[in-house]
Protein backbone atom coordinates (compact mmCIF):
# COMPACT_ATOMS: atom_id res chain seq x y z
CA UNK A 1 0.00 0.00 0.00
CA UNK A 2 1.09 3.24 -1.14
CA UNK A 3 2.13 6.32 1.81
CA UNK A 4 1.41 9.63 1.11
CA UNK A 5 3.12 12.63 2.49
CA UNK A 6 1.85 16.52 2.49
CA UNK A 7 3.57 19.44 2.20
CA UNK A 8 2.15 22.72 2.95
CA UNK A 9 3.36 26.05 2.47
CA UNK A 10 1.51 29.45 3.73
CA UNK A 11 2.55 33.29 3.29
CA UNK A 12 1.12 36.43 3.00
CA UNK A 13 0.48 35.45 -0.56
CA UNK A 14 -0.61 31.76 -1.12
CA UNK A 15 -0.86 28.30 0.18
CA UNK A 16 1.00 25.96 -1.49
CA UNK A 17 0.33 22.14 -1.17
CA UNK A 18 2.24 19.29 -2.83
CA UNK A 19 1.64 15.27 -2.17
CA UNK A 20 4.42 13.02 -2.67
CA UNK A 21 4.16 9.44 -2.64
CA UNK A 22 7.02 7.00 -0.82
CA UNK A 23 9.65 7.46 -3.71
CA UNK A 24 9.19 10.85 -3.99
CA UNK A 25 6.80 11.22 -7.03
CA UNK A 26 4.65 14.00 -7.07
CA UNK A 27 1.18 13.24 -7.33
CA UNK A 28 -0.70 16.01 -6.77
CA UNK A 29 -0.42 20.59 -6.52
CA UNK A 30 -3.19 22.57 -5.19
CA UNK A 31 -2.58 26.40 -4.39
CA UNK A 32 -4.64 28.62 -2.24
CA UNK A 33 -5.06 32.12 -0.57
CA UNK A 34 -2.90 33.70 1.98
CA UNK A 35 -2.31 31.98 4.92
CA UNK A 36 -0.28 34.02 7.30
CA UNK A 37 -0.93 34.08 11.06
CA UNK A 38 -0.19 37.86 11.17
CA UNK A 39 -2.46 39.34 8.88
CA UNK A 40 -5.64 36.57 8.55
CA UNK A 41 -8.49 34.57 11.06
CA UNK A 42 -8.01 31.34 11.80
CA UNK A 43 -11.24 30.33 9.92
CA UNK A 44 -9.74 32.15 6.74
CA UNK A 45 -6.58 30.37 7.29
CA UNK A 46 -8.23 26.87 7.49
CA UNK A 47 -10.19 27.68 4.36
CA UNK A 48 -7.33 28.69 2.26
CA UNK A 49 -5.26 25.46 3.25
CA UNK A 50 -8.35 22.83 3.12
CA UNK A 51 -8.49 24.59 -1.00
CA UNK A 52 -5.36 24.15 -1.31
CA UNK A 53 -5.18 20.67 0.09
CA UNK A 54 -8.17 19.93 -1.75
CA UNK A 55 -6.76 20.67 -5.67
CA UNK A 56 -3.90 18.95 -4.77
CA UNK A 57 -5.81 15.46 -3.91
CA UNK A 58 -8.21 15.89 -6.81
CA UNK A 59 -4.75 15.54 -8.94
CA UNK A 60 -3.54 12.94 -7.48
CA UNK A 61 -6.50 11.00 -7.68
CA UNK A 62 -7.02 10.59 -3.33
CA UNK A 63 -10.80 10.80 -2.41
CA UNK A 64 -9.49 11.64 1.19
CA UNK A 65 -7.12 13.96 2.89
CA UNK A 66 -5.90 11.95 5.26
CA UNK A 67 -1.64 11.19 4.82
CA UNK A 68 0.81 9.33 6.70
CA UNK A 69 3.14 12.66 7.00
CA UNK A 70 2.31 16.13 6.68
CA UNK A 71 4.78 18.90 7.26
CA UNK A 72 3.36 22.69 7.64
CA UNK A 73 5.93 25.75 6.85
CA UNK A 74 3.65 29.02 7.66
CA UNK A 75 4.94 32.39 8.14
CA UNK A 76 4.30 34.06 11.06
CA UNK A 77 4.44 30.96 12.93
CA UNK A 78 7.11 31.93 15.41
CA UNK A 79 5.99 30.72 18.50
CA UNK A 80 3.97 27.77 20.48
CA UNK A 81 0.98 29.49 20.91
CA UNK A 82 1.46 30.31 16.65
CA UNK A 83 2.16 26.46 16.33
CA UNK A 84 -0.45 24.95 18.55
CA UNK A 85 -2.63 27.29 16.40
CA UNK A 86 -1.80 25.41 12.87
CA UNK A 87 -1.81 21.96 14.98
CA UNK A 88 -5.28 22.65 15.72
CA UNK A 89 -6.25 23.33 12.18
CA UNK A 90 -4.64 20.32 10.80
CA UNK A 91 -6.24 17.82 13.54
CA UNK A 92 -9.45 19.56 12.66
CA UNK A 93 -9.05 18.52 8.78
CA UNK A 94 -7.73 14.71 9.94
CA UNK A 95 -4.78 15.35 7.48
CA UNK A 96 -2.40 13.04 9.70
CA UNK A 97 -1.90 11.10 12.61
CA UNK A 98 -1.08 13.42 15.01
CA UNK A 99 2.34 12.19 15.97
CA UNK A 100 3.08 12.94 11.94
CA UNK A 101 2.09 16.47 11.75
CA UNK A 102 4.95 18.88 11.72
CA UNK A 103 4.86 22.33 11.91
CA UNK A 104 7.13 25.08 11.68
CA UNK A 105 8.12 28.75 10.47
CA UNK A 106 8.69 29.08 6.23
CA UNK A 107 12.62 29.43 6.90
CA UNK A 108 12.53 25.86 7.86
CA UNK A 109 11.19 24.15 4.78
CA UNK A 110 12.62 27.14 2.87
CA UNK A 111 16.21 25.43 4.25
CA UNK A 112 14.72 21.91 3.78
CA UNK A 113 13.53 22.57 -0.11
CA UNK A 114 17.05 24.46 -1.13
CA UNK A 115 19.55 21.93 0.12
CA UNK A 116 17.56 18.67 -0.20
CA UNK A 117 17.21 18.18 4.17
CA UNK A 118 21.45 18.60 4.48
CA UNK A 119 22.53 21.04 7.05
CA UNK A 120 23.64 24.68 6.46
CA UNK A 121 21.71 28.59 6.60
CA UNK A 122 18.55 29.88 4.13
CA UNK A 123 18.38 33.62 3.79
CA UNK A 124 15.23 34.72 2.75
CA UNK A 125 14.65 38.55 0.87
CA UNK A 126 10.99 38.80 -0.58
CA UNK A 127 8.04 40.64 0.44
CA UNK A 128 9.48 39.95 4.37
CA UNK A 129 13.02 38.41 5.29
CA UNK A 130 14.80 36.24 7.95
CA UNK A 131 17.57 34.27 7.80
CA UNK A 132 17.50 30.98 9.45
CA UNK A 133 19.95 27.95 9.89
CA UNK A 134 20.51 24.37 11.23
CA UNK A 135 23.65 22.23 12.00
CA UNK A 136 24.18 18.95 11.92
CA UNK A 137 23.46 18.37 15.29
CA UNK A 138 19.91 19.42 14.32
CA UNK A 139 20.40 23.03 16.50
CA UNK A 140 19.01 25.54 14.69
CA UNK A 141 18.92 29.08 15.04
CA UNK A 142 17.10 32.72 13.42
CA UNK A 143 17.93 35.83 13.21
CA UNK A 144 15.84 38.82 11.54
CA UNK A 145 12.65 38.12 11.06
CA UNK A 146 11.20 40.16 13.38
CA UNK A 147 8.32 41.73 10.84
CA UNK A 148 8.60 44.86 9.43
CA UNK A 149 8.18 46.77 12.68
CA UNK A 150 11.13 45.61 14.45
CA UNK A 151 13.39 43.60 12.07
CA UNK A 152 12.87 43.05 8.32
CA UNK A 153 15.76 45.00 7.03
CA UNK A 154 16.43 44.58 3.50
CA UNK A 155 12.98 43.00 2.37
CA UNK A 156 11.03 44.85 -0.34
CA UNK A 157 9.02 46.14 2.41
CA UNK A 158 11.82 47.75 4.19
CA UNK A 159 13.43 48.66 0.37
CA UNK A 160 9.57 50.17 -0.48
CA UNK A 161 9.33 52.30 2.86
CA UNK A 162 13.18 53.74 2.05
CA UNK A 163 12.20 54.58 -1.36
CA UNK A 164 9.18 56.48 0.05
CA UNK A 165 11.24 58.22 2.69
CA UNK A 166 13.92 59.17 0.03
CA UNK A 167 11.06 60.77 -2.26
CA UNK A 168 9.88 62.56 0.26
CA UNK A 169 13.51 63.82 1.06
CA UNK A 170 14.46 64.42 -2.35
CA UNK A 171 11.35 66.43 -2.53
CA UNK A 172 12.41 68.46 0.12
CA UNK A 173 15.34 69.08 -0.64
CA UNK A 174 16.92 67.81 2.49
CA UNK A 175 18.84 65.04 0.09
CA UNK A 176 20.28 64.55 -2.86
CA UNK A 177 17.86 65.01 -6.01
CA UNK A 178 16.69 61.05 -6.97
CA UNK A 179 14.69 59.57 -9.79
CA UNK A 180 12.41 57.75 -6.67
CA UNK A 181 10.73 60.91 -6.03
CA UNK A 182 9.08 60.89 -9.72
CA UNK A 183 8.93 57.11 -9.32
CA UNK A 184 6.96 56.73 -6.42
CA UNK A 185 4.56 59.59 -6.96
CA UNK A 186 3.57 57.86 -10.80
CA UNK A 187 3.90 54.12 -9.24
CA UNK A 188 0.89 55.70 -6.47
CA UNK A 189 -1.04 57.11 -8.50
CA UNK A 190 -0.17 60.80 -7.01
CA UNK A 191 -0.55 63.85 -8.88
CA UNK A 192 1.95 66.17 -6.59
CA UNK A 193 4.33 64.55 -3.71
CA UNK A 194 1.64 66.11 -0.84
CA UNK A 195 -0.92 63.10 -1.33
CA UNK A 196 1.32 60.64 -0.25
CA UNK A 197 0.55 61.19 3.40
CA UNK A 198 -3.17 60.64 2.88
CA UNK A 199 -2.54 57.39 0.68
CA UNK A 200 0.18 56.10 3.26
CA UNK A 201 -1.96 57.40 6.49
CA UNK A 202 -5.77 57.55 5.47
CA UNK A 203 -5.84 54.79 2.48
CA UNK A 204 -3.27 52.68 3.77
CA UNK A 205 -0.63 50.61 2.30
CA UNK A 206 -0.67 46.73 2.33
CA UNK A 207 2.59 45.52 3.25
CA UNK A 208 2.29 43.87 0.00
CA UNK A 209 1.86 47.05 -1.65
CA UNK A 210 4.71 48.99 0.05
CA UNK A 211 6.94 45.91 -1.12
CA UNK A 212 5.50 46.56 -4.50
CA UNK A 213 7.70 49.43 -4.68
CA UNK A 214 11.34 47.61 -4.51
CA UNK A 215 10.98 46.95 -7.72
CA UNK A 216 11.38 50.87 -8.49
CA UNK A 217 14.75 51.20 -6.33
CA UNK A 218 16.31 47.94 -8.27
CA UNK A 219 15.65 49.70 -11.65
CA UNK A 220 16.67 52.88 -10.14
CA UNK A 221 19.97 51.40 -9.15
CA UNK A 222 20.42 49.87 -12.15
CA UNK A 223 20.10 52.98 -14.05
CA UNK A 224 22.70 55.07 -11.86
CA UNK A 225 20.52 56.56 -9.30
CA UNK A 226 22.94 57.01 -6.26
CA UNK A 227 20.58 57.00 -3.65
CA UNK A 228 19.04 53.29 -4.59
CA UNK A 229 21.98 51.95 -4.88
CA UNK A 230 22.94 52.90 -1.39
CA UNK A 231 19.92 51.61 -0.24
CA UNK A 232 20.66 48.45 -1.93
CA UNK A 233 23.72 48.30 -0.80
CA UNK A 234 22.20 48.90 3.17
CA UNK A 235 19.83 46.32 2.78
CA UNK A 236 22.57 43.36 1.81
CA UNK A 237 24.79 44.27 4.27
CA UNK A 238 22.00 43.75 7.03
CA UNK A 239 21.02 40.67 5.43
CA UNK A 240 24.69 39.41 5.54
CA UNK A 241 24.77 40.19 8.66
CA UNK A 242 21.78 37.68 9.84
CA UNK A 243 23.71 35.46 8.31
CA UNK A 244 27.01 35.78 10.15
CA UNK A 245 24.83 35.78 12.68
CA UNK A 246 23.48 32.63 12.47
CA UNK A 247 26.48 31.19 11.19
CA UNK A 248 28.84 31.80 14.72
CA UNK A 249 25.37 30.80 16.29
CA UNK A 250 25.83 27.19 15.21
CA UNK A 251 29.17 27.24 14.40
CA UNK A 252 28.68 27.32 10.94
CA UNK A 253 31.12 30.62 10.56
CA UNK A 254 34.00 28.45 9.55
CA UNK A 255 34.76 25.84 6.43
CA UNK A 256 32.35 25.64 3.80
CA UNK A 257 29.13 25.44 4.76
CA UNK A 258 26.38 25.56 2.33
CA UNK A 259 24.06 29.41 2.07
CA UNK A 260 20.64 28.83 -0.24
CA UNK A 261 18.98 32.53 -1.20
CA UNK A 262 15.57 31.85 -1.30
CA UNK A 263 12.88 34.73 -2.40
CA UNK A 264 11.98 37.13 -5.05
CA UNK A 265 14.45 40.04 -4.71
CA UNK A 266 17.37 37.37 -5.39
CA UNK A 267 15.49 36.17 -8.58
CA UNK A 268 14.42 39.70 -10.16
CA UNK A 269 17.99 41.63 -10.65
CA UNK A 270 21.70 41.30 -10.54
CA UNK A 271 21.41 44.15 -8.97
CA UNK A 272 20.68 42.86 -5.91
CA UNK A 273 22.02 39.24 -6.04
CA UNK A 274 26.01 40.65 -6.85
CA UNK A 275 25.85 42.95 -3.66
CA UNK A 276 24.47 40.43 -1.74
CA UNK A 277 27.14 37.48 -2.66
CA UNK A 278 30.06 40.17 -1.36
CA UNK A 279 28.94 40.79 1.56
CA UNK A 280 28.59 37.16 2.20
CA UNK A 281 31.81 36.61 1.08
CA UNK A 282 33.13 39.29 3.09
CA UNK A 283 32.32 37.89 6.19
CA UNK A 284 32.37 34.40 5.25
CA UNK A 285 34.88 33.76 3.11
CA UNK A 286 34.98 29.95 2.82
CA UNK A 287 30.79 29.32 2.25
CA UNK A 288 29.24 27.96 -0.54
CA UNK A 289 26.23 30.22 -2.04
CA UNK A 290 24.17 28.53 -4.14
CA UNK A 291 20.29 28.59 -5.46
CA UNK A 292 17.64 26.57 -3.65
CA UNK A 293 17.64 22.83 -5.50
CA UNK A 294 13.59 22.80 -4.77
CA UNK A 295 11.00 25.33 -3.66
CA UNK A 296 9.78 25.59 0.18
CA UNK A 297 6.69 23.57 -0.29
CA UNK A 298 9.09 20.51 -1.15
CA UNK A 299 10.86 21.12 1.73
CA UNK A 300 7.93 20.56 3.54
CA UNK A 301 7.00 17.29 1.48
CA UNK A 302 11.02 16.24 2.39
CA UNK A 303 10.44 16.68 6.45
CA UNK A 304 7.29 15.07 5.82
CA UNK A 305 9.36 11.85 4.28
CA UNK A 306 11.89 12.25 6.83
CA UNK A 307 9.27 11.73 9.60
CA UNK A 308 8.66 8.17 7.63
CA UNK A 309 12.16 7.79 7.95
CA UNK A 310 11.98 8.11 4.05
CA UNK A 311 15.05 9.34 2.10
CA UNK A 312 15.35 10.99 -1.46
CA UNK A 313 18.34 9.63 -3.56
CA UNK A 314 19.71 11.66 -6.78
CA UNK A 315 17.50 9.84 -9.51
CA UNK A 316 14.27 10.30 -7.67
CA UNK A 317 15.55 14.50 -6.72
CA UNK A 318 15.97 14.59 -10.72
CA UNK A 319 12.94 13.46 -11.82
CA UNK A 320 10.64 15.79 -9.35
CA UNK A 321 12.87 18.53 -10.68
CA UNK A 322 10.99 17.86 -14.24
CA UNK A 323 7.97 17.07 -12.88
CA UNK A 324 8.41 20.74 -10.23
CA UNK A 325 9.43 22.85 -13.21
CA UNK A 326 6.53 21.49 -15.90
CA UNK A 327 3.43 22.35 -13.10
CA UNK A 328 5.66 25.96 -12.45
CA UNK A 329 5.99 25.11 -8.84
CA UNK A 330 7.61 28.13 -6.85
Amino acid sequence: MSQYVLGVEGDGTKTNAVILDEHAHLCGFGRGGPSNLEDLSLDVIQANISNAIHQACQMAGLASACFDSAFFGMAGVVSPRDRHAIQKIAEAMHLAPAEQIGIDHDCRIALAGGLRGRPGIVLIAGTGSSCFGMNAERESWRAGGWAHLLADEGSGYWLGLHAMKIAVASFDGRAKPSVLMELVKRHLGLTEMNEIMHRLYVVGLSRAEMAALAPLVLDAAAAGDEASINLVQRGTQELADCILAVAQHLSLASGNSEIVLVGGLFQSSEIFLQPMHQANLQRLPGCRIQQPEFPPVLGACILGLQALSLSMDDEQAHSLHKQVENLGIR
